[in-house]
């Protein structure tokens, strides 16, 4: 009887309606929640018999949610550095605790704060993930989640950390005289006088401070002798010569990088008496045709600016994050170190995701396979620091969506209410 076909589908709107409503509820209640993705309510036909013929049998409906969760929410500012927000597409991956085996939790839900263990967990207590990086900046992606570690820069508190650069801008004084005679390592065995030399402090890898000294001399018109050395009881180098050669300036002043020597201005390989590890320390004095290294003119030699890093990692004052994922700990002395980088995941459909509790989420057969990259590669998002990812609900579509789930769910149980008086109606007949 096509009664008892129509009371089964107000029975089928009423369960529709209640589950779209369901969703409704869920959005409305995490409107202020960091990086929540909405859920939408879709409705498809349920059929009995799809051909229509004399009889007609009702079948009904049912809800079918649909997930938002590639729908970017709004980005916002916030208080903190390590606040992290994503532009465009890409989820932070997490695990749900500090260890290797612990599960792996997608999100993009980026209010990461330290913990008293010095990790990086956000309001859900999922621990930040990221890459490693050596000691000469690099790290390694062969895109597994197995190589990312938690984020905890407070271990570098009080370590130490080995130079590995010497930058310098500097002017030759092109009126000096010529000096004649001139043989190398003079200058670093006290023979020979500098008649332009200074000293910088570079650090081996236990934070141990040494003295390297760049001296130079004029031999010919453009041309000069330099020499790079330390105190040859700190070095095992002869004579504690660490590097010499020719430095060609251009008939302008610029440096001639071509014509110079490359021992000047390549790599400088330390090796210290002490047993200290050391790293290659990059000479930055220039580059071809350049002014921003040596230089030769007519005022006075002088060092415009010098810098050389390394040394005692004191207390971190504050944490940095960059557009691109590059984790750098600022310390108090106002130096700063790369530690970490931090990668992006992503997937073929990410409305696929399983949801896990604290608006996280897992890979699914729905979603594909994971991809880890840097921000900003391969059509990725860039991380936004100081920034959260507001919630994507819309609260007036909410509210008229309920209207329209309460009107609908009003009219199905109109249906149940309705077949039953009809069905009333025909036990009456017996009498």
């Amino acid at each position: 009887m096509s009664l008892y076909s129509a009371l089964y589908a107000g029975v089928s709107g009423l369960s529709a309606q209640s589950s779209a409503m369901a969703t409704v509820a869920d959005n409305i209640t995490n409107i202020n929640t960091v990086g929540y993705k909405g859920t939408e309510a879709d409705f498809r036909t349920l059929v009995t018999d799809g051909r229509l013929k004399s009889s007609y049998s009702a079948g009904g409906v049912a809800m079918s949610p649909r997930a938002t969760i590639s729908k970017q929410g709004l980005l916002q500012a916030a208080s903190a550095s390590t606040d992290l927000g994503i532009e465009g597409k890409g989820f932070f991956v997490t695990r749900t605790g500090p260890e290797a085996d612990s599960g792996v939790a997608f999100t993009r839900a980026g209010a990461f704060r330290p913990d008293d263990e010095g990790y990086l967990r956000n309001t859900s207590g999922y621990y930040l993930q990221g890459w490693r990086l050596d000691a000469q900046g690099d790290y390694v992606n062969n895109g597994s989640l197995n190589d990312l570690q938690p984020i905890r820069v407070s271990e570098l508190a009080g370590t130490a950390a080995a130079s590995t650069r010497i930058a310098m801008r500097a002017n030759l004084q092109s009126t000096q005289t010529v000096m004649t005679g001139y043989v190398a390592g003079t200058m670093a065995n006290g023979t020979t006088t500098p008649q332009f030399s200074r000293a910088v402090e570079v650090f081996d890898a236990q934070g141990g401070s040494h003295t390297v000294t760049l001296g130079f001399v004029k031999t010919g018109p453009n041309v000069w002798q330099g020499e790079i050395y330390a105190d040859p009881g700190e070095v095992t180098a002869p004579g504690g010569l660490l590097a010499s050669g020719t430095i060609q300036f251009n008939p302008d002043g610029s440096l001639d990088l071509a014509s110079s020597s490359p021992a000047l201005f390549d790599t400088l390989n330390i090796t210290y008496t002490n047993g200290a590890a050391a790293l290659p320390i990059n000479l930055q004095l220039g580059s071809q045709d350049g002014l921003d290294g040596l230089t030769q003119f007519g005022g006075p030699s002088a060092v415009i600016a010098s810098a050389t890093d390394g040394g005692m990692l004191g207390e971190i004052s504050s944490v940095e994050i960059s557009r691109d994922g590059l984790v750098s700990a600022i310390f108090a002395d106002g130096t700063a170190r790369a530690v970490f980088q931090l990668p992006l995941a992503g997937f073929p459909n990410p409305d696929g995701l399983t949801r896990l509790p604290g608006n996280a989420y897992s890979v699914s057969q729905d979603s594909g396979t994971v991809a880890i990259n840097a921000p900003g590669s391969l059509s990725g998002g860039t991380i936004s620091a100081g920034t959260l990812e507001a919630s994507n609900v819309d609260l007036a579509t909410e509210f008229t969506n309920m209207i329209r789930f309460q009107r609908a769910y009003s009219a199905s149980s109109k249906i149940i209410t309705t077949v039953d008086d009809m069905l009333q109606e025909v036990s009456a007949l017996k009498r």
